[in-house]
C-alpha cells in the first residue's frame, strides 16, 4: 500500500480540532472551514480503515458479501417450499448418479446423466470418458447444478444479492473441481506416468518462476516474444500530438489514394491501445490502412497516483476532443469516422451526444465496439458493483490515488476462472507444461491503472446511477442526450461478452434516433472484435435498423438478422465507404507542422511503454 500523503495524515491526526469544530457548529448555524476539516478527518479515519482491510480481502467489501449471504440465508430459512424442492432435487440427483454408475458398470459407453455447460471444457479430454473419472465428473456436475438451484429463485431475495451469492458459490465449488486435483485428473495422472513424476518437479519450477516474476513486477513468461513496436503494435506511423493524457498516432498510408474521411479510434484506457494493432495478421489498424483509410488512434497515458484528480470529463476533453482537433487540423475540411472500443466507446457516445447538442458537426459516423450506453444490465461485472462495494473501492483508490493494474486484471479473471485461472494452473503446475503465449495473451498481461476520481465517477454515474441512458449525464453544464446523435452508427456486440453483454450493447437502438447497423459476432469481449478475415470458425449476424423502423427486442433482432460466416471487418469497411465521399484523394501528410501538430516520434510512441 502506498504511503498516505501528508495532508491526509494531518487530517486524520486532528481529532481534537474536529471536536472543537463540532462545538462551534453547535453555537453557530454558519458553516466554517474548521467544520469541513473536522468532518473530513472523521471520513479519513473510515477511509484508512477500509484501505487497510482491503489488503486482506483483495479489494472485495466484506459488508457487501455479508449482506448478500444474509439476504440469501434468511429468505431460504423462511421458505419451506424452496427447501423441500432442494431436498427433492438432491434425491433425484443421487438417483441419477446411481443409475448412471450401474449402467456404466456393464456398458462403458453409457450416456452421461448430465452434460457440462456450454464453454465448460474441463471434462472434454478423452481420459475423462473412462472410469472412474467419468463418475467423478458426473458427480461434480450434478453437485454444481444443485448449488445453482440453491442460490437461485429463493423467494424474496434481492436479484443483485442472488447474483453475488451464486457467483461466490460457483467460485468456491470450482476450487474443488476434480479437474484441479492431481490424483483425480486423468490428464495429470497420464502425464505423471509418462514422465515418472518429473512433471510435478517441472510444475514446481514453473511456479517458482511465476512467483518470482510476480514479486519483482515482471511480465509473465513468454511475453518477451511479443515486443511492443516490433512483433506487435508495429504498423508504421508517427505520434503527431501529445498532451498529459494521450498520444495521437497517425498511421502511414499504404495505398496510392485514400478515402477522404479519416478514422479516429478511441480505445479503452483500461488496457493498452494496441489490442487493435496486434500482430500484422490480426491488426485492425493495419487492415484499415490496407483498405485505403487514413487512421488515427489514441494511445492513453498510464496514470499514476499523481493523476488522482483526473476526472471523466478530462478524458473527454484531453482525449477525444483534443484528438478531434488534431485530426481536423491534419485533414482539414473533412468529417471524421469516430470509432470507440469498450470504455472508449462509452466515452465516445457521450462526446458525440455533447457535440450534437452543441451543433458540432465534425463526425461523419460513430462506430462502437462492445461498448455499453445503458448500464441497467451491465453483465457479470455488476456483481462487484453496489453501493457498499463502491464505497470500499473509493476508499482504496482514495488512499493509493489509482486502481492498480493487478486489481483490475484480477476482477476480469474472476469472471472466467476456469479459462483464465484454473486451466492454466493445472496445465503449468500439475502437467508441468507452459501454456502457449499468444499476442492477445501478451496484451492481456499489459494492463494499466485507473485514476481515482475518473474511475469513481465512472462507476457511480454510469454503473450505479445509469445517468447516460436516463438523460442525466451532464457535459458542460447541460445533459448529453444520446437521441441528439444524428449520424449513422455501426455497433458491434459479441455473443460471449462477460464485460459488455450484447443485450446491453443492443440497447443503443432504444436510446438513439438514427440509423443503426448492428453486428452480433461470436467470441468474447476481445476475441469477437479481433476477428480478422481468414480466422477459422468466425461467424456473425448483421442487420440495419433505420430511424423510421419500429423497435424490436434483441431476441427478435437475432432471429431476423442475416447470418454470415467469416469476419465482420469487410462489412464494416464497406459500411464506412458507403458513408464517405465517393472520390478518393491523395493521402494526407503526416502531421501538420504549420498548424501546431508536427510529427513527434515513431509509433507506437512512449505512453504505451509505461507500466
Amino acid at each position: 500500500m502506498e504511503t498516505l500523503t501528508r495532508d491526509r495524515l494531518v487530517l486524520a491526526a486532528r481529532p481534537a480540532q474536529a471536536v472543537s469544530a463540532v462545538s462551534i457548529a453547535a453555537q453557530s448555524p454558519l458553516p466554517n472551514e474548521d467544520e469541513d476539516l473536522g468532518s473530513e478527518a472523521f471520513r479519513a479515519i473510515d477511509r484508512m480503515r477500509e484501505a487497510l482491510s482491503a489488503m486482506a480481502t483483495g479489494g472485495l467489501s466484506p459488508a457487501a458479501l455479508a449482506l448478500a449471504f444474509f439476504d440469501w440465508s434468511i429468505h431460504l430459512a423462511s421458505a419451506p417450499g424452496k427447501r423441500m424442492e432442494l431436498a427433492d432435487k438432491a434425491v433425484w440427483n443421487w438417483g441419477q448418479l446411481l443409475t448412471y454408475m450401474a449402467a456404466a458398470a456393464t456398458r462403458p459407453d453409457a450416456p452421461p446423466c448430465i452434460e457440462a455447460l456450454p464453454g465448460d471444457n474441463r471434462f472434454r479430454a478423452e481420459g475423462w470418458q473412462e472410469q472412474p473419472y467419468t463418475v467423478w465428473a458426473q458427480a461434480f456436475l450434478l453437485c454444481q447444478q444443485w448449488w445453482n438451484n440453491v442460490t437461485h429463485d429463493v423467494p424474496g431475495m434481492t436479484p443483485h444479492h442472488e447474483d453475488v451469492v451464486s457467483f461466490t458459490a460457483r467460485q468456491m465449488l470450482d476450487m474443488f473441481s476434480p479437474s484441479n486435483i492431481a490424483f483425480a485428473n486423468p490428464e495429470v495422472i497420464q502425464k505423471a506416468t509418462e514422465t515418472g513424476g518429473t512433471n510435478f518437479a517441472q510444475g514446481f519450477r514453473n511456479w517458482l518462476e511465476d512467483a518470482s516474476r510476480l514479486a519483482m513486477r515482471q511480465p509473465p513468461v513468454g511475453t518477451e516474444a511479443f515486443r511492443v513496436g516490433r512483433e506487435i503494435a508495429a504498423t508504421p506511423g508517427k505520434v503527431v500530438y501529445r498532451n498529459h493524457l494521450i498520444e495521437l498516432i497517425q498511421y502511414s498510408s499504404a495505398t496510392e489514394n485514400v478515402l477522404a474521411e479519416p478514422i479516429l479510434i478511441v480505445p479503452a484506457w483500461i488496457m493498452k491501445y494496441y489490442i487493435l494493432d496486434l500482430s500484422p495478421r490480426n491488426s485492425l489498424v493495419r487492415y484499415l490502412v490496407s483498405r485505403g483509410h487514413t487512421v488515427f488512434c489514441i494511445s492513453w497515458r498510464n496514470p499514476t497516483a499523481k493523476d488522482r484528480d483526473l476526472a471523466l470529463d478530462d478524458y473527454r476533453r484531453l482525449g477525444i476532443m483534443a484528438a478531434l482537433d488534431a485530426v481536423s487540423a491534419i485533414v482539414p475540411e473533412r468529417k471524421i469516422h469516430a470509432t470507440g472500443y469498450c470504455l472508449g466507446g462509452t466515452l465516445l457516445a457521450i462526446a458525440a451526444a455533447a457535440m450534437a447538442r452543441a451543433e458540432n458537426r465534425r463526425l461523419a459516423s460513430v462506430t462502437l465496439f462492445a461498448a455499453q450506453t445503458d448500464f441497467s444490465e451491465p453483465g457479470e461485472l455488476a456483481r462487484f458493483i453496489d453501493h457498499s462495494q463502491m464505497h470500499y473501492l473509493d476508499s482504496m483508490m482514495w488512499n493509493s490515488g489509482c486502481l492498480s493494474a493487478d486489481q483490475m486484471a484480477g476482477a476480469f479473471q474472476l469472471l472466467r476462472t476456469n479459462d483464465l485461472v484454473w486451466s492454466r494452473l493445472v496445465h503449468d503446475y500439475l502437467i508441468g507444461e507452459r501454456t502457449p503465449m499468444s499476442d492477445l495473451t501478451a496484451w492481456n498481461a499489459d494492463p494499466t491503472h485507473m485514476p481515482y476520481r475518473m474511475h469513481a465517477e465512472y462507476l457511480q454515474r454510469l454503473y450505479l446511477d445509469n445517468e447516460l441512458a436516463s438523460g442525466r449525464f451532464i457535459v458542460d453544464g447541460r445533459p448529453a442526450h444520446l437521441q441528439n446523435i444524428r449520424v449513422p452508427m455501426f455497433v458491434v456486440g459479441t455473443e460471449r461478452d462477460h464485460v459488455a453483454p450484447w443485450h446491453s450493447v443492443y440497447k443503443i437502438h432504444y436510446l438513439t434516433d438514427t440509423d443503426v447497423t448492428f453486428v452480433l459476432t461470436n467470441g468474447g469481449h476481445n476475441a469477437g472484435i479481433i476477428s480478422e478475415p481468414g480466422h477459422p470458425g468466425r461467424r456473425y449476424r448483421i442487420a440495419l435498423t433505420r430511424e423510421v423502423d419500429s423497435g424490436v427486442s434483441a431476441e427478435e433482432w437475432a432471429v431476423a438478422a442475416l447470418s454470415k460466416d467469416g469476419s465482420w471487418w469487410p462489412d464494416w469497411v464497406e459500411w464506412l465507404a458507403s458513408h464517405s465521399a465517393r472520390e478518393r484523394v491523395a493521402p494526407a501528410a503526416i502531421g501538420a507542422r504549420k498548424r501546431g501538430y508536427p510529427p513527434i516520434g515513431d509509433a507506437p510512441g512512449t505512453y504505451v511503454h509505461q507500466r
